[in-house]
């Protein structure tokens, strides 16, 4: 028999809203991992969301962003943007406030079993349990033109979630490929730093900096937890155009509190330009190549190129016998279980058949009460020790 109901992998918002809203309906649980590990590993001091106080982690509506905040006697007016740090610590509130205990420990593997999801945790042994839900951060999926930093020193380049910390002798002169929120973020936390000079280097137009409108995911959510398999089986021009709205929405705007921190004495902007290559030189600057004939010589060269599902680059889930995938992703059901019973996948890697929500905190409370219901199921079914010996 499995020695738990669940083990959650993971112990970001995805992760801890799962956790919370299964403690809820009675299953024991067990959250692995470190909590908020991405959020404060890979996310600068001083970055600001793009998401309001609505965006929470409790299914149940009850621990939200705004009870918090009425808690500590802070306006959400007074928090707009919301700081990184204010976000981690309503996180730990809530961990706090619903009683999740979290295991620091590393899972090196899962692997089926008749029963249930075997979970291996490397030198510390392993652990079984009728149902697995993982919920990995997405410093998996960086996605980047490597081909262009080939040649260069490994300390010269940096993806965005992996350059938390600026260095004004390191980064006296960046140039940053890409030209989304993360692109021009960076750029303004650079200039804050106090550095020379900040390249943005981009294929498209400068983006528009205007607020962006998500009251329209409210009812796409809604959508998707009222009707099974609602986003993967519209027909290829709505799904289309709701893939559209969020890239107008989270892509072709950046926020309005970007531009008073990019003096253009500091951060230079060059839409439709693609770097051609990078070189880096006798002295230990870096050539950069544009493809408009420009040359700029630079310190640091920053990726914020975004990412890029692949279940495989994710160490436990890349050996896992029976895991179905199409693009990267892994194949769900409705209720966000893989091919391999038992074994579920939220967050990031599930977006492809769930929809781009999914890639934001705003999911996670859905992403909970999607995939409890079927753990809850699944715990309620489980097999005897004896029908287990067959």
């Amino acid at each position: 028999m499995p020695d738990l109901s669940l083990v959650v992998i993971g112990a970001g918002p995805y992760g801890l809203a799962v956790a919370a809203h299964a403690r809820h309906t009675g299953i024991e649980t067990l959250v692995l991992g470190e909590p908020m590990s991405f959020w404060r590993r890979h996310m600068p001091r001083g970055m600001l969301l793009r998401s309001g106080v609505d965006w929470h982690l409790d299914a149940a509506e009850v621990h939200t962003m705004e009870r918090y905040l009425a808690e500590r006697g802070i306006r959400p007016a007074d928090v707009h943007p919301i700081p990184v740090e204010l976000f981690v610590d309503y996180a730990t509130w809530f961990q706090d406030v619903e009683g999740i205990q979290v295991r620091p420990e590393l899972v090196t593997a899962v692997r089926p079993r008749p029963d249930g999801v075997e979970v291996e945790l490397g030198d510390a042994g392993s652990l079984s349990a009728r149902s697995v839900v993982a919920a990995p951060g997405i410093s998996s999926f960086a996605a980047a033109p490597w081909h262009l930093v080939a040649g260069l020193s490994a300390d010269r380049y940096a993806h965005t979630c992996f350059l938390t910390e600026f260095d004004r002798t390191r980064d006296a002169r960046t140039l940053i490929v890409g030209g989304r929120q993360s692109a021009y973020e960076w750029a303004a936390l650079l200039a804050d730093q106090g550095v020379e000079a900040v390249h943005v280097v981009h294929r498209h137009d400068t983006p528009a900096f205007t607020p962006s409108d998500w009251s329209f995911v409210d009812a796409l959510i809604e959508r998707t937890e009222s009707v099974p398999g609602w986003y993967r089986s519209l027909p290829d021009d709505e799904r289309a155009a709701v893939d559209r709205r969020f890239w107008a929405e989270g892509r072709l705007k950046l926020e309005p509190w970007l531009p008073p921190r990019l003096p253009e004495s500091v951060v230079h902007r060059h839409p439709r330009t693609e770097v051609v290559r990078c070189v880096e030189l006798p002295s230990g600057e870096i050539r950069a190549e544009l493809s408009t004939g420009e040359t700029l010589v630079v310190d640091h060269v920053v990726l914020a190129t975004g990412y890029r599902a692949d279940v495989t680059a994710v160490p436990y889930l890349a050996d896992v016998p029976g895991l179905a995938t199409a693009n990267g992703f892994p194949v769900l059901d409705e209720h966000m279980q893989t091919s391999v019973p038992g074994l579920f996948v939220t967050g990031f890697a599930a977006t492809h058949d769930f929809g781009p929500f999914f890639g934001f905190v705003r999911g996670c409370t859905a992403a909970a009460r999607l995939i409890v219901p079927a753990v809850a199921a699944r715990t309620a079914t489980a097999p005897t020790a004896d029908a287990v010996r067959g």
